[in-house]
């Protein structure tokens, strides 16, 4: 049996009630152990997403007949990967499906973000438009900057390629360089003091996790150039939010684009009186195409595991 913790796109639901006995809790709250342990006799595949916490604890008080959890996403944040190992417990996730669409989201925030697209919806709905005129809501160009990207894995490279069609400049700064082939003309920074003077707009794209915790703090935006504009499609807790939303009050920062949260949705109240801040609520990956083709290949993985002999 399969047990389903939310909603999925109606086509995967469909695949996953053809291919199992599913249970479905269908939830729209936090996952606790309350809610979930007494609705496990029976299962032997759990289907989450990032919202559902598995730590160390919850695992250990799974019944043995989990053999897989398989989690809606690319990243495994919210799953302690010891603890299931130590349990025999797979894990299965939902890598290289969404690399276009995140991709896109982050290219359209970084429109959004120089172009000042928020703030003139705002203004136009709110009913206060007065009509053209030539100072009116000035942004920055996107054409022809410099794109600075850090973590340069599938998504980065992706916004790479899409950057490139407005001739924009494109620097990277990873943990190790990449192959020519990879790199296709990128310029790699080793360290923070050569990449973040050089980048006109800051994307981050790298994954969660200890390393990186933090990352965009308020000695790295004061190397960032004055104006410079940052969007995040990579993890929340990569920025200190006080930090950015200082630099976003002063103006050292000009915008910013973000899709990602630190205690999402419980989102910092800093963000929701900037103007000069795109806020979207973590959408990179919901497209019909990819939310299908993520949820088939987390199904994929319940199977390779619940198939073996």
């Amino acid at each position: 049996m399969l047990l389903i913790t939310r909603d999925l796109p109606p086509d995967v639901m469909a695949r996953a009630r053809r291919e199992h006995q599913t249970r479905e809790l269908h939830l729209q709250t936090p996952l606790t152990p309350q809610i979930l342990l007494d609705k496990l006799d029976g299962v032997d595949a759990i289907l989450c997403n990032p919202r559902d916490k598995f730590d160390a604890p919850l695992i250990a008080a799974l019944p043995a007949s989990i053999r897989v959890i398989a989690t809606l996403s690319v990243g495994l944040e919210h799953i302690d990967l010891t603890a299931a190992a130590a349990h025999g417990i797979e894990i299965r996730n939902t890598p290289d499906v969404l690399t276009n669409a995140t991709a896109e989201i982050a290219l359209m925030l970084m429109l959004m973000a120089a172009r000042r697209a928020g703030e003139g919806e705002r203004l136009l709905r709110a009913g206060q438009w007065k009509g053209f005129a030539p100072s009116f809501m000035l942004g920055r160009n996107v054409a022809g900057k410099a794109l600075g990207i850090f973590g340069m894995g599938r998504i980065g490279r992706a916004l790479a390629h899409m950057a490139r069609g407005l001739d924009m400049t494109i620097h990277y700064h990873n943990r190790n360089r990449l192959p020519p082939e990879l790199e296709a003309g990128a310029i790699y920074h080793a360290d923070d003091s050569s990449f973040l003077p050089a980048i006109d707009f800051l994307s981050i794209n790298a994954p969660g996790g200890a390393a990186t915790q933090g990352w965009l703090n308020a000695e790295r935006l004061a190397q960032l150039k004055p104006g410079a504009i940052v969007v995040n499609t990579g993890r929340g807790s990569a920025v200190d939010d006080e930090a950015l939303i200082a630099a976003l009050q002063s103006g050292h920062v000009a915008a910013a684009g973000l899709d990602v949260f630190n205690n999402e949705p419980a989102l910092h109240p800093g963000y929701l009186s900037l103007e000069n801040a795109v806020l979207l609520p973590h959408i990179g990956s919901a497209t019909v195409e990819t939310r299908n083709a993520m949820g088939f290949l987390a199904l994929d993985g319940v199977n390779e595991v619940l198939n073996q002999v």
